[in-house]
């Protein structure tokens, strides 16, 4: 791209590949800070339009206009990986972040978990969501503003929900033991038709023995149940729902390791930064300063950090692993690990002391007050809301015969009860799609048990 020089790309590319990053190209471009809002906020250059996109760009928009944020690039991982500059960036902010691209490029194409996730989805992310973005201003054209996003506002508000454990893939459950292709379409028909006193019952219930139960397992996956098994959804209806799940299989290895990922490439881009000789001296001292300010534990003049800086808090791990055991250790490490592993495993209790981490309670009057600091404590705070993408758990339970469906919110796995309200929402969104009743079982906020239940008919 022009003006690659101001920050060295060419030179810093080399000194990376000296010190054995292995990276896809990456492609830079310069943009306006609003872009970079928008792209930020959105998650991709191009995505599938709908309002609650908005709602995140002015809640964005108003933190960076109160001084709270600042983006300086925005990375996505792939091949080749794109890049996202503001054009308001110093050639030495432009010089640490191509340093720091490199290091997630590296990191994204040698951890496990990417890997196995772009082995599914692909690497060329930018594209795909454009084409999904295609597909469903098509779908608006055909079938109305309204009811697109009446489909959107379900898909987007379950994208949390999916199992990265299966296969982006799938295939549906096996539904019966004599035919294992039979539809669900045909198996209501045919349920329908055998009423009380009807001639057919009799058969109707021999094969409902034979019926294995949808699900035959408690079901984490919403999104792709909802698209395989609804029982009146259209096929463009299913499309999207099985378009967002893709891009939630694109995004989770980046949720899952943002620790790991921003502390190695921070470390990389300090270490680059040290051991680059082509930088002029006053552009090194500039740039680590501002790599200071990146990987600082508070904001502005605070003195305590209330919430965890993944940059800083992998930083100083990866600092520190790779001062004990070497890079060649650390790699392994970054290759097989994610979040979850990284901080239990090497977030040692002096270390946590050294970063003044605690576990704190804050009262309705703004008392702060400190509740743990024992480090299994430690761990299981700072990853608490990293579980499950950081949404309640979940489970489709049973589908009845009439197509009716349970859900379970596993509250004793994640540990807390659900705003009743915002559940009841989401429960409404599933069931303008599902078309038939919908309930779940779970504990309100004061962990009372409750059951959430819309398009039941009225006794």
């Amino acid at each position: 791209m022009a003006g690659d020089s101001r920050f060295y790309r060419t030179e810093m590319e080399a000194l990376a590949r000296s010190f054995g990053l292995d990276f896809y190209p990456v492609e830079f471009e310069v943009v306006p800070p609003s872009f970079m809002t928008e792209v930020a906020v959105y998650g991709l250059p191009v995505r599938m339009p709908h309002w609650s996109f908005g709602v995140r760009y002015i809640h964005q928009l108003v933190q960076h206009k109160m001084g709270h944020s600042r983006i300086f690039e925005v990375v996505y991982p792939g091949d080749p990986g794109h890049a996202f500059l503001a054009n308001n960036n110093s050639d030495v902010d432009n010089t640490l972040v191509c340093a720091h691209v490199l290091g997630h490029a590296d990191f994204s194409k040698n951890n496990e978990l990417f890997r196995r996730v772009h082995k599914q989805v692909g690497t060329r992310i930018v594209d795909m969501a454009a084409h999904h973005a295609r597909r469903i201003e098509q779908a608006i054209e055909h079938h109305g503003q309204e009811h697109v996003e009446r489909v959107l506002d379900a898909a987007l508000s379950l994208e949390q929900h999916i199992d990265i454990n299966q296969s982006l893939s799938r295939a549906r459950y096996s539904e019966s033991e004599e035919d294992a292709e039979e539809s669900l379409l045909n198996t209501f028909a045919r349920r329908f038709v055998a009423l009380a006193g009807n001639k057919e019952k009799e058969k109707s219930d021999q094969e409902e023995h034979s019926r294995t139960p949808i699900p035959p397992h408690p079901e984490q996956d919403l999104l792709w149940f909802i698209a395989q098994y609804g029982p009146e959804m259209e096929d463009w209806e299913r499309d999207i729902f099985l378009a967002v799940r893709e891009e939630s299989f694109y995004f989770y290895p980046v949720f899952a390791c943002q620790i790991m990922n921003e502390g190695w490439a921070s470390y990389w881009h300090a270490r680059l930064l040290r051991e680059a000789s082509f930088l002029p001296q006053d552009l090194y001292l500039d740039a680590m300063k501002t790599h200071s300010d990146v990987v600082r534990p508070t904001a502005g003049d605070k003195q305590i950090a209330l919430n965890i800086n993944p940059y800083h808090l992998g930083f100083s791990i990866w600092d520190r692993l790779i001062e004990a055991e070497g890079v060649e250790k650390a790699r392994t490490i970054m290759q097989s690990e994610d979040d979850f592993g990284f901080v239990r495993n090497y977030l040692e209790s002096d270390l946590a002391d050294e970063l003044n981490i605690f576990v704190y309670d804050a009262n309705k009057n703004g008392e702060i007050k400190v509740t743990n600091n024992e480090i299994h404590q430690l761990h299981e705070a700072i990853l608490s809301r990293k579980f499950n993408f950081g949404a309640p758990r979940v489970q489709v339970t049973e589908m009845g015969v009439d197509g009716a469906l349970e859900l379970k919110h596993e509250s004793d796995v994640d540990g807390r009860g659900l705003d009743t309200e915002r559940a009841k929402k989401v429960i409404d969104y599933i069931h303008r799609v599902w078309r038939r009743p919908v309930s779940m079982r779970t504990l309100d906020a004061n962990g009372k048990e409750t059951t959430l239940e819309t398009g039941k008919a009225a006794a």
